[in-house]
């Protein structure tokens, strides 16, 4: 899948990050006020175009924003690829109408990539797993993702082996199952994972011999 889709965001969007970049870059490192002024400018203006164009307020816009703080880097959003018998596990997304997906979530601080995927796992479905193998690690714009996110994300797929637990609900998911190939749910939480994805991270589990897929 290396590069398949191409780069999906809109040329507006990427000119919101990539000013957002410079601007925050500025407001970290930069000492003088008049600096941090104009890097501030920057930040608005890139505020502007993304709720021009989104259909978004100002100030819903600039408080999203306003959660980045320090130098731009790319998020890491981790996802578990758990099997049972050649069964998948998905899960089921309060925040996406009930749409499936594989259980994951941002990495957070002090985890290792493996133990923020074992957390979220354990968080989502009540399945206690190891993280195995990494899969794939992929740049969220090159693969189908809708909608097209605001800022970077590098999604990381682990292939993780279940060791005891019980499907049960969380705080995010209604609830967790098990799916044979064939029988993969259609309606996908498209920003989270693409069936594409998903078939291509079965094949990859089956071929251990195979590298991870990369960008």
């Amino acid at each position: 899948m290396n590069g398949e889709y191409g780069v999906v965001d809109p040329r507006w969007l990427r000119w919101v990050k990539e000013l957002r970049s410079i601007a925050q870059a500025g407001l970290t490192y930069a000492e003088s006020p008049f600096d941090r002024h104009r890097y501030q400018q920057v930040l608005d203006i890139a505020t502007e175009i993304a709720a021009t164009y989104s259909a978004t307020d100002f100030e819903t816009v600039r408080g999203l924003f306003s959660a980045a703080q320090g130098y731009e880097t790319p998020k890491v959003d981790v996802r578990g690829v758990v099997l049972q018998e050649g069964r998948l596990l998905l899960v089921q997304e309060l925040m996406d109408g009930g749409r499936w997906t594989l259980p994951g979530g941002w990495a957070d601080v002090n985890d290792t990539p493996t133990q923020a995927v074992e957390r979220e796992v354990w968080e989502e479905t009540g399945f206690k797993v190891r993280a195995t193998r990494l899969l794939a690690a992929y740049d969220r714009r090159l693969h189908g993702h809708t909608p097209p996110a605001p800022y970077g994300i590098y999604k990381l797929f682990f292939l993780c082996t279940l060791l005891e637990g019980t499907s049960k609900p969380s705080i995010e998911t209604t609830g967790a199952r098990f799916f044979a190939e064939h029988e993969i749910p259609e309606a996908l939480s498209l920003g989270r994972v693409t069936p594409e994805e998903i078939t291509r991270l079965l094949e990859l589990a089956r071929h251990p011999e195979w590298p991870a897929d990369i960008d």
